[in-house]
Formats: structure tokens, C-alpha cells, sequence
């Protein structure tokens, strides 16, 4: 049996993090999600599709018949978040890092994105997934939505960290750079593993 983490391989980010002997390490990452419908392929602003996923590669250019082509293949209207909304989504953030014992460093639930800075022991893509699930299930249980209404797009940005220097400039940008603050939070404590 080989181990898993002694040489590259391009599909480690599918499965859960393992050091050279076995046991699970901690990775920290810088998750972001958009809301349905809110940044289509072919609008004004900035967005990635199958085709132009590379990193360090243009993104998609505005286009007005993508754009319209893209809107109608949506069955819902966009979805935002009002304050209530995004106090109820970072609520139920904070509450599922705390019982999957993942460390939330910085979140900023926007009105129509979320950006998340955590150090956890499991794939950025689970995070993503688990995350979107809670905050879902919160609206739902408040009665602020129907369980039926589309909010997150499919999938979203997972980029890991490496190093204090640029996890605190990612913290900087999630908490600092947005515009005006809006559900915001920020560990006092920030236990980032070093690398």
C-alpha cells in the first residue's frame, strides 16, 4: 500500500488531507460561494465556467448572448440576502464549524456571496457542500424560505493557504476589503497551522 501523501497527485483535493503517517492534517482554505443567479457567465462581472477553470488564466469576457442564454436557462429569480438572511447564514456557520471542530478564522456573508477563511482536516469541496447544506436547512427551519428555493450556484472558489503571511491577507481581504461591513466574523484567536 502506498502512502497517501509521500508524492503529488492531482486528485488529493477528493479526498480528506493525510499526513506521510496517515493521520489527518489540517489545511486552511478560503471559500467562496455566490448566490443563485447572482454572477451569470456573460455579465459585467467576473466568472469562470468548465472551459476556462485554469488557474492564472483570463476569465470570461462579458458577452450579452451568453448572458441571455444563461438567464433563461435559470427557473428561479436571483436570490439575496437581507441582513436577517445573512445573520442567520453566519450564525449557522459558526454553529457547524464548532460541531465539525473546523476553525472559522474570518467570514463575510455578503448579499450575494459568501467568503469563509477556515483551517479544517477534510477536502475545501465538503466544506463547501457541508456549509451551503447548514445555512440552507437554517433558512428553512426560520421559515425565511421555502425549502424548494435555489440559493447557492453550483460549486464556487476553494483556494488553500499556505503560511500565516498570506492567510492574514486573506483574512484582511474577507474582512476589510468588501465595501461596507455586513455579517461579519473574526476569530480572536487565530490558530492557523503554520507551514
Amino acid at each position: 500500500m502506498t502512502s497517501r501523501a509521500t508524492t503529488p497527485d492531482p486528485s488529493r483535493d477528493q479526498r480528506e488531507r493525510y499526513s506521510a503517517n496517515g493521520s489527518r492534517t489540517r489545511a486552511t482554505y478560503l471559500i467562496t460561494f455566490t448566490c443563485y443567479g447572482t454572477r451569470v457567465h456573460g455579465d459585467e462581472s467576473w466568472s469562470v465556467d468548465r472551459k476556462h477553470n485554469v488557474a492564472n488564466t483570463p476569465m470570461l469576457d462579458a458577452y450579452f448572448g451568453r448572458l441571455f442564454y444563461e438567464r433563461t436557462l435559470m427557473d428561479q429569480r436571483a436570490y439575496l440576502m437581507d441582513h436577517l438572511r445573512r445573520n442567520a447564514v453566519l450564525e449557522a456557520i459558526i454553529e457547524r464549524c464548532r460541531q465539525r471542530d473546523w476553525d472559522l478564522l474570518a467570514a463575510h456573508i455578503r448579499s450575494n456571496h459568501v467568503h469563509l477563511i477556515l483551517a479544517a482536516d477534510t477536502t475545501p469541496e465538503r466544506i463547501m457542500n457541508d456549509i451551503k447544506s447548514c445555512a440552507s436547512r437554517s433558512l428553512n427551519q426560520l421559515g425565511f424560505d421555502t425549502p424548494e428555493r435555489k440559493r447557492w450556484a453550483r460549486h464556487g472558489s476553494t483556494r488553500h493557504l499556505y503560511g500565516r503571511k498570506n492567510t492574514d491577507a486573506a483574512i484582511r481581504y474577507v474582512v476589510e476589503s468588501q465595501g461596507t461591513p455586513m455579517a461579519v466574523y473574526r476569530a480572536e484567536d487565530l490558530r492557523c497551522p503554520e507551514r
